[in-house]
């Protein structure tokens, strides 16, 4: 996999409360694109930050119907990956690539 190609799978780090509190768990959450499968999430991930991934868990936000002005309108779809990595790696989300 080429650098670009593992950069149109992962989006980017999502950074909320309940993700901070999974990297005590040595887990990082990335957005990610739609059709990526987890596979393929593990080697970008490896490639771009050059860590072991123990684990991927992924999960699809579905969007949700808004208005805007009287018309009804649907967000995008998100789907997020969990990463757990091996025992003693760790990713620095502040730092970039």
């Amino acid at each position: 996999m080429n650098k670009l190609a593992a950069y149109d799978i992962i989006r980017n780090p999502v950074v909320t409360e309940k993700s901070t509190m999974a990297s005590e768990h040595n887990q990082v959450v990335f957005d990610v694109a739609v059709d990526a499968s987890k596979p393929e999430i593990k080697a970008a991930i490896e490639q771009l930050f050059s860590v072991k991934v123990k684990a991927v868990n992924t999960f699809v936000r579905k969007g949700k119907v808004k208005r805007f002005r009287g018309r009804l309108g649907t967000r995008n779809d998100v789907k997020k990956a969990v990463v757990t990595l091996v025992d003693g790696q760790s990713i620095d989300i502040s730092t970039g690539l």
